[in-house]
């Protein structure tokens, strides 16, 4: 670490802890940042980035112009050169300017690989969300690209930055109180309804073409968007793909694990029938490690097994038994010695304007700050972050992986050295999807 270095994040580790919104060395400009895909979750990502470092938003990006036209209203509030950015309807237009220094990425994941590998063309550094794509050739393109540009990537994977999953890993886990993790069980229990409402014309203020893009094209419903997207697999990967990354990432990265050796999985719609849904309503997934299986099972109806953690991951040692989620962790010792628990903490005091924001869960926010803080060291000291995109890529991959696993009907053994699933041609034909006209799927050697 350099002396720059050193004093930034000495400034930014002051300015944190006093709940300050903005810090910079005295004289340094504030980064640019532009962000593509204004709905919740990226004015989510981009607000607390405003939180934490000096920032000017100069460019927003959104199909939809209502949304677009919202989000700069509220960033012009936030910043404080009180500017409105300027508002695309085409990130390639956008990226074009090449006067950006950050690039956040929060669109539907069917649209996350294609803006990526264009902004670290375009030399930004990028934060894109989870999961990074919705195809395993995707990711590797993804990777390559950043890779190849030399650009900082940071994925939205923030339970790497959650201050109680943090301290159970090094705490509870490092320290050796599990013992042998033999069996991780990671879950997702929160239940919906069947939802069927009537295909229509698209609203004149989407471009429902573009927001389709690659993905194949459907009669537009309300449904779609804003959000519903996850709940149709031409546009994600299902609950595994959406809730079931974040927890297998989380275990990963507790435990320190690459690729698994095998992934198996069943499931499918067996409740939930009625309803526009394409996604399956109940999935089982093994990630087997030779002596230590990670199992996923999800259910999008019925009750969780332990309302407490309706979504999250129980570590099975041979010496206890840890719970974890987002909201806390709980350690219980076989040994009869005391009990752990912890809750999340939430910083209210510090960032007031978290009371009232819309729809921010306000238990995840810390962790957000956190990662973002964790991207901006790792941009000044070109590291890289506690969520590089390698990472994201593994734990996208085996998530789809699991999907395909579920299609073929058969357990996919995985070669990291070669990228590719071992004697099975079926599966690797599917890790690629085919991309609708005139998008052009990325190539790990043209990118």
């Amino acid at each position: 670490m350099n002396r720059r270095q050193f004093l930034h994040s000495m400034v930014a580790s002051a300015a944190f802890a006093a709940g300050s919104h903005a810090f910079a060395l005295p004289g340094e400009k504030p980064r640019r940042v532009g962000l593509i895909g204004n709905g919740w979750y990226g004015k989510c990502d981009l607000f607390r980035l405003m939180q934490v470092a000096s920032v000017e938003v100069v460019s927003l990006c959104d199909v939809d112009r209502r949304m677009l036209a919202q989000a700069a209203d509220m960033v012009a509030s936030r910043q404080g050169s009180g500017k409105k950015p300027r508002t695309f309807s085409d990130y390639r237009e956008m990226l074009k300017e090449r006067d950006l220094d950050i690039v956040l990425i929060a669109t539907p994941d069917h649209w996350h690989a294609l803006p990526m590998i264009e902004a670290v063309r375009a030399g930004t550094d990028v934060y894109v969300q989870k999961p990074i794509s919705v195809d395993v050739v995707e990711g590797q393109a993804m990777l390559a690209a950043a890779r190849k540009h030399k650009r900082v990537v940071q994925v939205g994977m923030q339970r790497r930055s959650t201050p109680h999953l943090v301290e159970a890993r090094d705490n509870i886990i490092r320290a050796g109180k599990l013992g042998t993790v033999g069996l991780v069980e990671i879950y997702c229990y929160y239940p919906s309804r069947p939802l069927n409402i009537p295909d229509s014309d698209p609203p004149d203020y989407l471009d429902y073409e573009i927001w389709t893009g690659p993905a194949p094209m459907r009669p537009y419903n309300r449904l779609v968007h804003p959000g519903g997207w996850r709940s149709f697999m031409e546009y994600g990967n299902g609950t595994i793909g959406d809730m079931g990354v974040h927890m297998f990432d989380m275990v990963r990265w507790m435990l320190g694990l690459g690729w698994p050796k095998r992934i198996s999985s069943s499931g499918g719609i067996l409740i939930l029938k009625a309803g526009k849904a394409n996604i399956p309503d109940t999935q089982v997934a093994t990630f087997d490690y030779d002596e230590l299986k990670i199992v996923w099972q999800h259910r999008n109806w019925g009750q969780p097994l332990d309302p407490k953690y309706a979504w999250g991951a129980t570590f099975y040692g041979d010496k206890g038994t840890l719970k974890a989620g987002v909201y806390s962790f709980d350690f219980t010792p076989l040994d009869k010695s005391e009990p752990v628990h912890r809750d999340v903490a939430y910083e209210l005091d510090r960032f007031p304007e978290d009371k009232t924001e819309a729809r921010l869960e306000q238990h995840v926010a810390p962790a957000i700050r956190r990662h973002m803080l964790d991207f901006l060291a790792a941009i000044d000291s070109r590291r890289n972050p506690v969520a590089d995109i390698e990472e994201g890529y593994i734990s996208a991959a085996c998530c789809i992986l699991a999907n395909l696993a579920l299609k073929t009907g058969r357990t996919l053994a995985w070669d990291p050295a070669a990228q590719r699933v071992t004697n099975d041609e079926e599966a690797n034909r599917l890790l690629r999807r085919p991309y609708r006209r005139p998008w052009i799927h990325p190539e790990t050697d043209a990118v």
